[in-house]
């Protein structure tokens, strides 16, 4: 298995200096393959391409509307209304809490990840400057608001992550409502109370904030400017409720959830046509890293070698959960995307796990529930949502991964060990 570590080393060693996945993932596809003795042409036009071209086919209308939907959110000032609301209940000084709190609202709402972090962005300079907490802490605070808990574990959630199982295992994105839970208050409250810890640390050592110097521009927004947060809160409830209550697919959803702002903020009307435009561009960048992750591992599961992977994991005896943990938590580290490392393990191995679940007894909600956690415990240095997260905020690695990896790859493994010790126990 020389070639696939390889692979993987390179992969995060060059994402960690900055080059994008966009063109490493193939070149180092094609390394793999190379140095197991397949045909380098074919390993690209057909196994990456159609590992690209797959997941972008599937999953590009989800990926989407999901970006229109945040950036409306963003354009007409819903999403910072109701993160303005959240801080000002919780209290400016609890800069962390409120940033974590409005994150996670926005996220479990059916924005995109990617849009919470550009529309929380500038509010979140704004508290950290009123609190005078260091800016190392940001990029770990919003991977917490939006990478982890309401990402994976807590049931309901829109996100790709939750909706991808949904179609190996018959399952509704309400599967696993226990071991969710529970996975997401580890996360959560675990998470924030790390963060808490750091930033006083931080302020002992006499780390402080102190104003960005690269990065995305800082907008600054007037307050009262912005729409009633009640009313801005409506969509994402609206989401959540077509998609759970009246059980739709998640792109009808979707769209009634886009719809549902475009009436509320009539008067803003002007503003659609470029919302609607950026979300859309948003949402190709969106799709192709993370399908360029996923070719790599297209790659990487033919390889001859990889049936000594599948092999291992497959062989685990006792619960077949914990293989299925491993098989997604290692492709999602290995591809640095959740939903494409998911989407690679469950079209390889979903058929079979699923089989498993009629015959040990084991019910399709906890399957279901354990691959979405597992996916989201995989942040290493070249996630590409990470990449995206520091360019944004014009931090590097050195500065805040340590942090990162805390909230985003060490509490979410071991709130999944809890989520398997809960589910073979028949708690689901």
């Amino acid at each position: 298995m020389f070639s696939i570590v390889l692979g993987l080393i390179l992969l995060m060693v060059l994402a960690y200096f900055g080059w994008s996945i966009i063109w490493i993932a193939p070149l180092i596809s094609l390394l793999v393959a190379g140095i197991e003795g397949m045909d380098l042409l074919p390993s690209y036009t057909e196994t990456y391409m159609q590992g690209f071209v797959g997941f972008t086919k599937k999953w590009f209308p989800v990926f989407l509307l999901g970006a229109i939907f945040g950036k409306l959110m963003e354009e007409t000032g819903m999403a910072q209304a109701v993160a303005y609301k959240i801080t000002d209940f919780i209290g400016k000084e609890r800069a962390v809490l409120g940033v974590l709190i409005g994150a996670a609202v926005l996220t479990y709402g059916g924005v995109s990840l990617f849009v919470v972090v550009f529309a929380l962005y500038p509010l979140t300079i704004a508290l950290f400057k009123a609190a005078d907490l260091s800016r190392k802490l940001i990029p770990a605070t919003l991977v917490l608001g939006a990478f982890t808990f309401t990402m994976t574990a807590l049931p309901g959630t829109p996100q790709i992550q939750n909706i991808i199982p949904t179609d190996y295992f018959n399952t509704t994105p309400l599967a696993g409502p226990v071991t969710g839970i529970a996975a997401g208050l580890i996360m959560a409250v675990g998470g924030y109370l790390y963060l808490a810890w750091r930033g006083r640390k931080l302020k002992e050592k006499g780390e402080g904030y102190t104003d960005p110097k690269g990065g995305s521009e800082v907008k600054q927004i007037d307050p009262s400017a912005l729409p009633n947060p009640y009313v801005s809160i409506i969509p994402l409830i609206v989401v959540v409720v077509t998609l759970n209550v009246i059980n739709l697919d998640i792109l009808p959803s979707l769209l009634i959830g886009i719809i549902v702002i475009m009436v509320l903020s009539i008067k803003k009307f002007k503003l659609f046509i470029s919302a609607i435009n950026g979300g859309a561009s948003g949402s190709v960048m969106a799709i192709i890293n993370t399908s360029a992750a996923v070719g790599f591992g297209a790659v990487v599961t033919a390889v001859p070698s990889f049936s000594n992977i599948t092999d291992m994991i497959m062989g685990i005896g006792g619960n077949p959960l914990i293989s299925e943990a491993l098989a997604v938590q290692l492709l999602a580290s290995i591809t640095g995307s959740a939903s494409g490392g998911m989407g690679i393990a469950l079209q390889a191995l979903g058929d079979q796990y699923y089989q498993l679940s009629q015959s040990s007894g084991i019910s399709p909600d906890a399957f279901h529930r354990i691959a979405a956690v597992a996916s989201g415990a995989s942040i290493l240095p070249h996630n590409g949502a990470l990449l995206t997260l520091l360019t944004v905020t014009g931090l590097k690695h050195k500065d805040s991964y340590m942090d990162v990896a805390v909230v985003g790859l060490i509490l979410p493994t071991i709130s999944l060990i809890v989520a398997l010790l809960l589910a073979s126990a028949g708690i689901y």
